[in-house]
């Protein structure tokens, strides 16, 4: 039975305490995820705030923090640069839509048919993805107009600073977790920016930018004016700078995070034209933000049952997400999903019911509208590093050690979804790549698995003994056990100890069935199932089947000796 998902279902005190933790924490990942989605931070922060709260309403899973996350920032990036915002925001709303069918449908089990090897693949992928997408965060607006890697001092103190955050986030937990470490590292280089900023700002050094230590505020304003100036660009191969020094005033006075509360998307940004054209434009990427959301969110619902041993519900979680990502979508979000990084900060805080999800979602919106200015002062340095230990935390990195432990085969299905994922950036078809590989390996293997132990009765009858499933990728094999025109005139064929799976396996009996009956020689199938009897009786007067040996499928179930049950093939077998 489902636990009791009432809203205060655990300790209030707890909740609240890490619901705000969870906020802290979310802060630097919304803004960091919003960089690799192409799209301004304050829509990965308002993204975040919306998942999270009506995910932890509506959703299966108390106590698990959702969010603007990696993995629906990747595609996101896309959609963005081919079809820009005007096209994020419905495109959201109907992944949501399909999320809610989806549970509607109850098809939230079919997590259950991922296989580890995919899943694994599936998070290693991720992990290159978000670690590759890191690299844009080195790059600042040259006096050329374009964007390129930053180069002298001010490189060499961001990965100074890189390097000293990671080693905060690693460390700070063995002393204490009174305070999350992502937090204090942040908090820490933020003053680190602010004293080395205030001390060495030198325009000749930096180019276009007036600090030396790149800011969240110095990337907001430099994609800004490089937008401005894409056209000049592209169309005349550079630009003067002059135009530079004005496209970068422009943005100082019109980029920041400052906010009011959220409005709804069309507001601000045109409706695209409501065609069918448009639908089937965005209907792939909707797509497969739905099954990234989902994916995502399902694998963390697992993770969390199996350490608070609960059970979540899977069917309402999609729809919690569906409802969710509508709503981002209409107020103008990147949409999200469950994140498991932070549902286990959340977990290990203590908090367990909705309430922590909820405090977390209203704290982080409390931030937006008040803290915007300190926000601006994050070096982005910090937030590399923050993305880092995500992506070490993220990566699987025992699968590295078993290449020798596991078959081939199961190593190859996960370098196929994280290779796919890497260089496609689309997890959700190398999910379904990956699932879809390791059935057919599965089938490839089951396939070999069928085989007969042939006897002769008493009365001269050849007996076929089957053992093994019968499905479309063994009908090959069962054909090759079996020789009509050398068998004697009386053959038995007990399915027993035998499974008929599919249409393949029913036809490839009944083709067998005609063989022996143009042979001149009578058949009988015994054991055989309803389903298989039903497709065999135009086969003629020379297929017997006998009815009365219908098999009866047990959980647990002790059968008879073969030997003993052959010796008389139209007797059924005693079953327990």
């Amino acid at each position: 039975m489902l636990k009791n998902l009432s809203l205060f279902q655990d300790d209030v005190r707890n909740d609240v305490l890490s619901g705000v933790t969870v906020a802290l924490a979310l802060v630097p990942e919304a803004v960091a995820f919003a960089f690799v989605a192409g799209v301004s931070p304050i829509i990965g922060l308002y993204s975040a705030f919306f998942i999270g709260l009506f995910a932890a309403v509506f959703g299966g899973r108390p106590g698990m923090i959702s969010g603007a996350t990696g993995a629906m920032a990747v595609v996101v990036v896309t959609l963005v640069a081919e079809h820009g915002l005007s096209c994020l925001f419905p495109a959201v709303i109907l992944a949501g839509l399909i999320q809610i069918l989806v549970g509607l449908c109850g098809l939230g089990k079919l997590i259950r048919m991922v296989p580890h090897p995919v899943e694994l693949g599936f998070v290693n992928g991720l992990a290159l993805v978000i670690f590759m997408a890191q690299f844009g965060s080195f790059q600042a607006l040259d006096m050329s107009g374009r964007m390129s890697t930053i180069s002298g001092p001010s490189l060499w103190i961001m990965l100074a600073m890189i390097s000293v955050t990671m080693l905060i986030i690693w460390l700070l937990p063995k002393f204490t977790r009174a305070i999350p470490a992502s937090l204090a590292a942040i908090l820490a280089m933020t003053v680190v920016s602010v004293v080395l900023n205030s001390q060495l700002n030198t325009p000749e050094a930096v180019g276009s930018r007036s600090n030396v230590v790149l800011t969240v505020r110095d990337m907001l304003v430099s994609k800004a004016a490089s937008v401005s100036l894409a056209e000049n660009v592209t169309v005349h191969g550079g630009v003067s700078e002059a135009a530079v020094v004005a496209a970068l005033a422009t943005a100082e006075e019109t980029v920041g995070l400052g906010a009011g509360l959220p409005r709804p998307f069309f507001l601000d940004v045109s409706l695209p034209s409501l065609s069918p054209a448009t639908l089937w434009l965005i209907l792939p990427y909707s797509l497969t933000l739905a099954a990234v959301g989902l994916i995502e969110s399902l694998m963390t619902l697992s993770l969390i049952d199996d350490i608070t041993r609960t059970r979540g519900s899977g069917n309402r979680e999609c729809i919690g997400q569906g409802v969710a990502n509508i709503v981002c979508g209409f107020f103008g979000g990147m949409g999200g999903c469950a994140m498991i990084g932070q549902s286990l900060i959340n977990i290990n805080s203590g908090g367990r019911g909705r309430l922590s999800g909820i405090v977390a979602a209203v704290c982080l919106l409390l931030f937006i509208l008040f803290l915007a200015p300190w926000i601006e002062m994050i070096p982005m340095a910090a937030l590399v590093g923050v993305m880092f230990m995500v992506v070490i935390a993220t990566f699987e990195w025992a699968s590295l050690r078993m290449l020798r432990r596991i078959p081939g085969s199961d190593y190859l299905v996960m370098l196929i979804v994280a290779g796919y994922t890497v260089v496609m950036h689309d997890l959700a078809t190398a999910v379904v790549l990956g699932v879809i590989t390791s059935a057919l390996v599965f089938a490839w293997n089951q396939a070999r698995h069928i085989g007969a132990e042939i006897r002769f009765n008493e009365f001269g009858s050849k007996i076929y003994q089957l053992h093994g499933p019968l499905f479309f990728a063994s009908v090959r094999s069962f054909r090759d056990l079996f020789h009509p025109d050398a068998d004697p005139d009386d053959v038995v064929i007990d399915f027993y100890f035998t499974r008929v799976y599919d249409q393949s396996g029913l036809e490839a009996i009944n083709s067998l069935a005609e063989l022996y009956q143009q042979a001149g020689k009578r058949l009988h199938l015994t054991h055989l199932s309803a389903e298989c009897r039903e497709l065999l009786d135009r086969a003629g007067n020379l297929v017997v089947v006998n009815v009365s040996e219908d098999p009866q499928y047990h959980v647990a179930t002790d059968r008879i000796l073969p030997t003993q049950h052959l010796r008389n093939a139209s007797a059924p077998p005693v079953n327990a």
